[in-house]
């Protein structure tokens, strides 16, 4: 099943693929939705995957079509990482994303298991996991997230975990996710608290965005991308990099403030990474373009 907010969402190689021929993939099961977190294993020398070897390692019921999350990305300590959405509709009606027996609406981390015949589950759960022997579901990292469609590690030697979080109607937001965190959805949209839960209205109980932007010129979906440790230039390094999907803005974070670049003409629905730390901009049309030069025009992008 693909269009919408369904199909193949994710992808991600086992940190030691060149040996063992090992990844992962996230995808949308056709006969009702859920999110499913497979292994494969590729063949001819890593470069055909074999459908045939899929073991399923994760199922999470979708109780709505969108809002599904979908990136996975092995992390610096070697587990994988998950993206969830609130499980969709609008407001996370079912509060699911602060609900710590919910699996939606949360980063998650799991350490699947690599065995010819797996065991069930299929994983483990890193024994750090903020839930381990207290009450929640031992696979959360953090919680209070609505789509964190797109998400990166840092690779240079900070290993923070940098994510775009898609907004309801009016504010867009990148946070840096750390363990146990609680980005504050359905609470919070961006800084905004949205009275929906007022009894929970306790601003120490969540962590902030690193940034927001608005609506304001069209835009409507933010893209999150990665921090620039290239050495070609094309931004100072530690730079994080975004963009919007409906506006096709592209748009960096310097530290202090977003600044916004220019206007792709894209859809944007995804960054790339090189193993020189180059950046590329995924557009929804099938376009990958290297992002080799910028000319930026300083302005906020709210």
């Amino acid at each position: 099943q693909t269009g919408s907010e369904r199909g193949l969402l994710g992808l991600a190689f086992h940190p030691q693929f060149a040996t063992n021929s090992f990844f992962f993939v996230n995808y949308t099961r056709s006969s009702d939705g859920a999110t499913v977190i497979a292994r494969y294993k590729a063949t001819n020398n890593n470069t055909v995957g074999d459908l045939n070897s899929e073991v399923v390692i994760l199922t999470i019921a979708q109780p709505f079509s969108n809002h599904n999350g979908g990136m996975i990305e092995f992390g610096p300590d070697g587990n994988l990482y998950i993206g969830m959405g609130d499980g969709g509709s609008g407001n996370d009606p079912g509060n699911r994303a602060q609900n710590i027996d919910e699996l939606l609406g949360k980063m998650l981390r799991i350490t699947p298991s690599l065995a010819d015949v797996p065991p069930v589950p299929a994983y483990t759960n890193p024994p750090d996991n903020p839930f381990v022997g207290v009450a929640g579901l031992d696979e959360i990292y953090a919680v209070g997230v609505r789509n964190p469609f797109r998400w990166s590690f840092d690779r240079g030697g900070t290993n923070q975990l940098w994510a775009g979080d898609v907004g309801q109607n009016a504010i867009e937001e990148f946070d840096i996710i750390v363990k146990g965190g609680n980005y504050g959805w359905r609470g919070y949209e961006g800084n905004q608290w949205k009275n929906l839960d007022p009894a929970l209205c306790i601003p120490s109980n969540f962590l902030p965005p690193v940034d927001t932007y608005t609506h304001a010129g069209g835009k409507c979906s933010i893209t999150g991308g990665y921090v620039y440790r290239g050495s070609q230039g094309t931004f100072p390094r530690g730079t994080y990099t975004y963009g919007d999907y409906c506006s096709g803005e592209l748009f960096i974070w310097n530290g202090t403030s977003s600044v916004r670049l220019f206007a792709t003409g894209r859809n944007i629905s995804s960054f790339g990474e090189d193993q020189n730390g180059e950046l590329y901009l995924v557009g929804l049309g099938g376009t990958v373009e290297k992002i080799v030069n910028t000319t930026p025009v300083f302005e906020n992008p709210n």
